[in-house]
């Protein structure tokens, strides 16, 4: 065999090395809920989010991380099998902001953001995540009364952990984003403990029924006041308009009497003298007399009156 053939045997045999390293390496499949980091001599040249198959230079030049595009979910403080907390790790316990132990824990949804800084900008992305979410737990428990974590205020400490976390993250750069945050489980210590706080916590339930209860009996009372007032208006305004108008009747009767008064002054100011003496005499015989000389004439005003009344009956009769 001539040094010729043998070039061209190692030539033939380095290519059908480099072809079968490509067969073999050369592509690859992203599936729908992957993505994948292209690395070219140990850098990320280019991040696939497109599912299907796929081409590259073969081992060594180039290759591929598949990274998943799902959800994923750390716990913090606390071991859990078949979806039951089993255990508490030290990560668990805290102190609050009014210098009280309690054990928290916390679940963390994140996915894969930026596949390039998730694979190179540390050794453990996952372990950076996990103890800056300790941190962040810690740093909003540390500052929060024990009663707001235990009862009302825990959507607001979930709400300050992500806002903390979400910092604390575009500082590291790890390439991984938060989806949600929600504290698991609150507890106390002891059961002495438990036991003191739950009386608390009822004290704390029947105050704020006394105080409702109170709320709505002034509630109560102030519209029932409400009401008695708006009646005392009414009557009052009723009483206006009646007194307004008699006022105008009693003018317009003075008017008309004046008119008659002008016209016949001795005739209307006797009248008035016999409207006034029936007015506050109304049970009193009336004479109407006159004296002329040693006679005396007087004219009974109460006998014609009835013998008249008699009369007009008799008639209807």
């Amino acid at each position: 065999m001539t040094i010729k053939q043998l070039l061209v045997g190692f030539v033939t045999l380095i290519g059908g090395a480099i072809l079968a390293l490509f067969l073999i390496t050369g592509w690859y499949i992203v599936d729908e809920s992957e993505q994948a980091a292209l690395i070219t001599f140990g850098k990320v040249e280019d991040t696939i989010s497109e599912p299907g198959l796929k081409f590259k230079m073969p081992w060594p030049i180039q290759r591929v991380e598949i990274l998943s595009r799902g959800t994923y979910t750390l716990q913090v403080g606390y071991q859990e099998e078949g979806g039951e907390v089993v255990e508490f790790t030290n990560e668990a316990k805290m102190i609050t902001g009014d210098e009280n132990i309690l054990y928290a824990d916390l679940a963390v949804q994140w996915r894969i953001s930026d596949p390039e800084q998730y694979l190179y900008s540390t050794v453990n992305a996952e372990q950076v995540l996990y103890n800056a979410t300790s941190a962040a737990l810690r740093g909003v428990i540390g500052s929060t009364r024990i009663d707001d974590v235990l009862t009302d205020q825990r959507p607001e400490v979930e709400a300050q952990v992500f806002e903390n976390l979400i910092k604390l993250l575009e500082i590291y750069q790890i390439g991984v984003s938060i989806q949600d945050v929600k504290l698991q489980d609150v507890e106390l210590p002891t059961e002495e403990v438990r036991r003191a706080f739950t009386e608390v916590t009822d004290a704390r339930e029947q105050r704020l029924t006394k105080i409702n209860e109170a709320t709505r009996y002034r509630n109560q009372l102030i519209n029932e006041v409400e009401g008695e007032k708006d009646a005392i208006i009414s009557r009052a305004e009723g009483t206006r308009a009646e007194r307004i108008e008699r006022a105008r009747g009693d003018v317009a009767r003075f008017d008309a009497l004046y008119t008659e008064y002008l016209v016949n002054p001795d005739v209307t100011r006797q009248r008035l003298v016999l409207e006034t003496l029936e007015t506050v005499l109304p049970s009193t015989e009336i004479y109407i007399m006159d004296s002329n000389n040693d006679t005396v004439s007087y004219l009974p005003i109460r006998p014609l009156e009835r013998g008249q009344n008699t009369a007009a009956e008799g008639g209807s009769n």
